[in-house]
């Protein structure tokens, strides 16, 4: 019977490793999570309410910068710009979409010919801007976020 004790006590004092929970703390879940999320890509990019018509991520991507750039060039059209001398220029615009879907420029890259022949170009792009319709902000896990872009421009004026 002291053997059968003995033995059973070795047992229950070996065998306590195989109930022990390994706890694996929330900083370990958020630095393996992070390593497998590539924040440089989304599920959903920014959209207008006229974009959902279409189904592939590509479609809507090229109906958001096409829809963008129209009313950018619309808005330039509808201006009366006088120059002293021909421009052709690329304009790039760097903007953010907020996870609220607010449009905010970050930085307007123009030619120096481009700013001393058209001095209001940056009000003029930053109000065609002002009357965008509403944008819905990028989609990454079910979450909207904030995306950068940059959209180039051209200008030409004869």
């Amino acid at each position: 019977m002291q053997r059968v004790f003995v033995f059973l006590l070795i047992i229950c004092a070996t065998s306590c490793d195989y109930f022990n929970a390994k706890k694996v703390a929330s900083e370990d879940i958020l630095k393996e999570e992070l390593k497998t999320v590539d924040f440089n890509v989304v599920d959903t990019y920014p959209t207008f309410s006229y974009c959902d018509i279409f189904e592939t991520k590509a479609e809507k991507k090229t109906c958001f910068e096409s829809t963008l750039s129209q009313h950018i060039t619309s808005s330039l059209l509808n201006e009366t710009i006088v120059v002293s001398q021909d421009i052709t220029d690329t304009v790039v615009l760097e903007f953010q979409i907020s996870e609220t879907g607010e449009l905010t420029i970050k930085h307007i890259s123009l030619n120096k010919t481009t700013e001393t022949e058209i001095p209001e170009i940056r009000n003029i792009i930053s109000n065609s801007l002002n009357t965008l319709p509403q944008v819905f902000p990028a989609i990454k896990r079910n979450q909207p976020v904030k995306t950068e872009f940059m959209l180039p421009i051209v200008i030409a004026v004869n």
